[in-house]
């Protein structure tokens, strides 16, 4: 599936900082989806944490509570989109001023990535459906039909629910 720059690599920073268990990772999960931060300090790095806790409601929302849920961090994160040329890249959007330090557009990006998405295709957040698995995902399947975080926690269901039938039968 294919996203605009907001509703995809910006709703998968999302989930990565919902699923971080360190400020190592909140970092990983924004360096690998294309944001130009460095590093965090650690104020930074708690503030984002205390984000990512507000993030996961999101994800685990039914879709047609997601919007309510979305606005709140909108309106939360005051987002202003504006059109900007840095870097040599094309006209594109941001939602935070460029000097709105790490937390800003960390809030900014991702409320305004989950805004988008909510309103594509809402249906295309979740957590996992694996008993005590708790990561959350974006669902970038061509069908849109995930349930599971990864291919591993969708074998295990699989696995155990075939060895289920097996011993009934």
């Amino acid at each position: 599936m294919h996203f605009n720059p907001y509703g995809g690599p910006a709703a998968l920073v999302a989930a990565d900082l919902v699923n971080a268990r360190s400020a190592s990772e909140l970092l990983a999960g924004m360096v690998g989806n294309g944001m130009a931060i460095k590093a965090l300090t650690d104020t930074e790095s708690n503030r984002i944490a205390a984000w990512a806790g507000r993030l996961r409601p999101v994800f685990a929302a039914r879709p047609d509570e997601r919007p309510e849920l979305v606005n709140e961090l909108l309106a939360e994160a005051a987002c202003r989109p504006y059109i900007t040329t840095h870097d040599g890249k094309p006209p594109h959007l941001h939602y935070s001023a460029a000097d709105a330090g790490p937390v800003g557009r960390v809030r900014a990006y991702t409320a305004g990535g989950l805004a988008h998405l909510v309103c594509e295709a809402p249906d295309r957040l979740g957590i996992c459906s694996r008993e005590g698995c708790e990561t959350a995902y974006v669902d970038t399947s061509r069908n849109g039909r995930r349930r599971f975080c990864s291919t591993r926690c969708a074998t295990r269901v699989h696995v155990a629910e075939h060895r289920a039938r097996q011993v009934s039968a």
